[in-house]
């Protein structure tokens, strides 16, 4: 998909009306892609289906991390770039929560990183970096739960801020119908730097359920929804089944005052949670010594 630029684009930050209409083109543009690359599927249940949110939920920890990481072994980009993404990816691994601002920069740099490249070649590298770092970070019981919905006859959607063509190998390599994801512009298939809208976070997860289920026929009250944070509540609260998977604080809370269903598949989560965080401080000095270490070395 080609999109271009809309003209008179501000300098200075949006106004909300501004932010909502981008959330609601971002997810126009994600249904659009989604609706053409599923026009031939028949389900037996058309009117039902089930989105997923990926991070956390289908899949341990950040996808844009793992990308990232894979691209940078890939000499995308330097090292110094990798180290801010490592630390939010940390942050979203210890503390369970999504920081919305952490997630803000870590897709601008994500984006910042592919402008230039091809899709076709994010594609191709895509597919090599869920096979060494994505495949064995699935939570098997959310894919479970995926199954359950395919076994029906439901369509099964990923619905996440990672890259649209990232978005779309996972769900291909998991089975499932297809993705809703994030829509990076590109012109004559390089990309610009540039977003169609807005990152498909937040609010804009729902705005791209809505378009899907005009464009699709689906009953939205037999829907289900599934995720860990908290920011999807938008998605959450629009279908008639939500679930809370791995949940953070907030959304646990919501989903048992809602008497929403909820699965935890973090085994021993405090005090694993406990240990591996007193492993990381360490673990982040001693690499940090042996970086400055090894720095040294070399410029002397």
């Amino acid at each position: 998909m080609s999109a271009k630029r809309a003209p008179g684009r501000p300098s200075s930050r949006p106004a909300t009306p501004n932010l909502r209409r981008r959330s609601q083109l971002a997810g126009e543009a994600a249904a659009a892609i989604a609706e053409v690359e599923t026009a031939l599927s028949v389900p037996e249940d058309p009117s039902a289906a089930a989105f997923f949110d990926v991070d956390n939920t289908v899949m341990q920890g950040a996808s844009i991390f793992h990308l990232a990481r894979g691209l940078h072994r890939r000499q995308f980009f330097t090292t110094r770039d990798i180290l801010g993404a490592a630390w939010k990816q940390a942050y979203f691994r210890l503390a369970g929560v999504e920081d919305p601002e952490h997630v803000a920069e870590a897709r601008a740099a994500a984006l910042s990183f592919i402008a230039g490249h091809t899709v076709a070649e994010l594609e191709d590298l895509g597919e090599e970096i869920f096979d060494e770092a994505m495949a064995h970070r699935i939570w098997p019981g959310t894919r479970a739960l995926a199954q359950l919905h395919l076994d029906q006859g439901q369509r099964v959607w990923l619905v996440t801020a990672a890259p649209i063509e990232i978005a779309s190998i996972i769900a291909r390599r998991l089975g499932l119908t297809g993705a809703l994801g994030t829509v990076a512009e590109h012109v004559d298939g390089v990309y610009t730097g540039r977003l169609v809208g807005e990152m498909l976070h937040g609010p804009a997860k729902a705005e791209a359920i809505r378009s899907l289920a005009e464009l699709q026929g689906l009953d939205l009250s037999r829907c289900s929804a599934y995720s860990d944070s908290s920011n999807d509540l938008p998605m959450l609260s629009l279908v008639g089944d939500p679930c809370a998977i791995n949940p953070d604080a907030k959304l646990r809370e919501h989903a048992r005052a809602a008497g929403w269903r909820i699965h935890d598949y973090r085994t021993g989560r405090k005090a694993a949670r406990a240990g591996v965080l007193t492993a990381a401080l360490v673990g982040a000095a001693v690499g940090s010594a042996a970086a400055t270490a090894a720095i040294r070395r070399r410029l002397v």
